[in-house]
C-alpha cells in the first residue's frame, strides 16, 4: 500500500500536469473528467465508491444549480429579445457624442446593470454588438474599449446569482444574502470604480476621428441602434435588478426571484398581449436559452465530478495545508489578493480551472469556513473571467474587436490586480 504522503506527491503532480494541459489550451470538459479519473485511481477509492461519489452523487445533486443556470440563461436572453438591454444601450448613446468620457463611463455603468442578472456567453455577445459599437462610436479605441466592457461584465458577477451559484457547488454551506450580498456589492462598486479610473486615465487617447475607421475594421454601422428599443418602456429599464432586489427586500430564492423578473419584461414589453405572440416567444426564448448553455452544462458536470473526487482526497492533503496556510485570516486573504494572477489562464486560483482542487480541498480539509472560502476564492476568479483570456466572452471580445491579446492583457491586468488586493481585504472585513 502506498504511503499518503506519496499519494498526495502523485496527486499534486497531476494537479501540475493539468494546469499544463490547460496552458496549452486543452479541452476543460474532457481534462476534468480525466482528472476525476484519474484522482480515483491514484487515491486508492474503492470502485463501488467512486462510482457512486464521484461519477452519481455530485452530478445529481448539482442539479438545482443547473436550473439555477438554466432560469439566467432565459432571462438573459428575454432582456435581449424583448428589447429591454438594446433599449438600455440605446439611450445611453444618445449622450455619446457630446460628452464621449460620460458616455463612456455611462457603458460601463449600463453594462455592470445588465449583467447583474444577465448571464451567458450569448447575453454577453447579444449586449456586446450593440455596446461596443457606440465605445468605438465616441472615439475610444478598440483596446480600450474591450477592456472596460469586459471589466464591466465582471464586476456584477460578485451579485450575479447565477454564476454565484456555480461556485457554491464548492462551498455549500455559504449563503447568498445578507452579509454576503453587502460584500458583493461593494465589491462590485469597487471594480466599477477602477475601471472609471481607467478610462479618466485614458481619456486623451479617445479620438472620434479615427470613429469611422474602427467600426469599419469590426464590421459594425456607426447607427448602432435597434427599433426593438425604442417601444421599450422606461419601466422596463428596472428588470434587470429585479431579481436581486427580491432576494434582498424578501429572502426569494433566485428561481421564483428570475421567473417574476422575466413575466415582468414579457408583459412590460408587449410580448404578453396576444396568446399566440406570447407562447412563441416563450418558446423562442427558451429554446435558445438552453442552446446558449448546453456545452456549459456538460462542463459543469465534468467539473463537479473532479470536485467530487478532490474532495474524497481532501484529507490526504490537510497536514500539507496546515503547514504551509497562514491560519491568520488576514493574511490568508491578503496572500490570494497578491497571487491572484495565479486564476489566469485557469490557473490554480481559478475555480473552472485548476483551481477547482484548491476550491474542493480547501473546503474538505475544514480549517475554515465555507462563508469565508467562497468569496475568498470568488475574487482571484473574477480577476479571471474580467480579463483572461480563456474566457469564452473574452475570447469572442478579441476577436470582434480586432484586438491583441497581449494588449488587452496588458490593459487589464494591473487594473484586475488591484481590484483584487482591495476586495480580498473587504472578504477579510465581512467574513474574517
Amino acid at each position: 500500500m502506498m504511503s499518503s504522503t506519496v499519494i498526495a506527491i502523485l496527486l499534486l503532480l497531476s494537479f501540475f500536469g493539468f494546469i499544463y494541459y490547460i496552458v496549452k489550451g486543452g479541452n476543460l470538459m474532457i481534462g476534468f473528467f480525466i482528472m476525476a479519473i484519474l484522482w480515483s485511481i491514484i487515491g486508492m477509492i474503492p470502485f463501488q465508491t467512486a462510482i457512486q461519489k464521484v461519477f452519481a452523487e455530485p452530478a445529481l445533486n448539482y442539479g438545482p444549480t443547473i436550473m439555477y443556470i438554466v432560469f439566467g440563461s432565459w432571462f438573459g436572453r428575454v432582456l435581449v429579445d424583448s428589447g429591454i438591454a438594446p433599449a438600455i444601450s440605446e439611450t445611453t448613446n444618445k449622450v455619446g457624442k457630446r460628452r464621449p468620457l460620460i458616455a463612456a463611463i455611462l457603458v460601463v455603468l449600463v453594462t455592470s446593470f445588465i449583467f447583474i442578472s444577465a448571464y451567458g456567453v450569448g447575453s454577453v455577445i447579444a449586449i456586446g454588438v450593440i455596446l461596443l459599437p457606440i465605445l468605438l462610436s465616441i472615439g475610444l479605441p478598440r483596446d480600450i474599449a474591450l477592456t472596460a466592457f469586459a471589466l464591466a461584465v465582471g464586476a456584477p458577477m460578485y451579485l450575479n446569482v447565477v454564476l454565484y451559484n456555480q461556485i457554491k457547488a464548492f462551498f455549500p454551506h455559504a449563503h447568498y444574502g445578507g452579509t454576503y450580498l453587502q460584500f458583493g456589492w461593494i465589491a462590485m462598486g469597487i471594480q466599477i470604480v477602477l475601471i472609471i479610473i481607467f478610462l479618466v486615465l485614458n481619456r486623451k487617447k479617445f479620438d472620434a476621428s479615427h470613429a469611422d475607421e474602427n467600426l469599419a475594421k469590426i464590421g459594425a454601422l456607426e447607427n448602432q441602434g435597434t427599433q426593438e428599443g425604442n417601444k421599450v418602456p422606461k419601466i422596463a429599464f428596472i428588470v434587470p435588478v429585479i431579481p436581486v432586489l427580491m432576494n434582498m427586500l424578501f429572502q426569494w430564492d433566485a428561481i421564483p426571484a428570475l421567473t417574476l423578473a422575466t413575466l415582468i419584461a414579457i408583459v412590460l414589453t408587449g410580448h404578453a398581449r396576444h396568446y399566440k405572440g406570447f407562447v412563441k416567444f416563450l418558446n423562442d426564448t427558451i429554446q435558445q436559452a438552453i442552446s446558449d448553455i448546453a456545452g456549459l452544462i456538460m462542463f459543469l458536470m465534468a467539473l463537479i465530478m473532479f470536485s467530487g473526487a478532490a474532495s474524497m482526497n481532501a484529507n490526504r492533503f490537510k497536514p500539507l495545508f496546515e503547514a504551509i496556510l497562514p491560519h491568520d485570516h488576514l493574511i490568508l486573504a491578503l496572500a490570494l489578493g497578491i497571487f491572484a494572477p495565479l486564476a489566469l489562464f485557469r490557473g490554480p486560483l481559478h475555480v473552472w480551472g485548476a483551481g477547482a482542487a484548491t476550491a474542493a480541498v480547501l473546503s474538505g480539509t475544514g480549517l475554515f469556513s465555507d462563508a469565508f472560502l467562497l468569496p475568498l476564492l470568488y475574487v482571484p476568479t473574477l480577476m479571471a473571467v474580467s480579463t483572461d483570456i480563456t474566457q469564452s466572452w473574452n475570447v469572442w471580445g478579441l476577436d470582434y474587436m480586432k484586438v491583441q491579446s497581449k494588449d488587452f492583457l496588458k490593459r487589464g491586468i494591473p487594473i484586475m490586480w488591484i481590484v483584487s488586493i482591495v476586495n480580498e481585504l473587504l472578504v477579510y472585513h465581512f467574513f474574517g
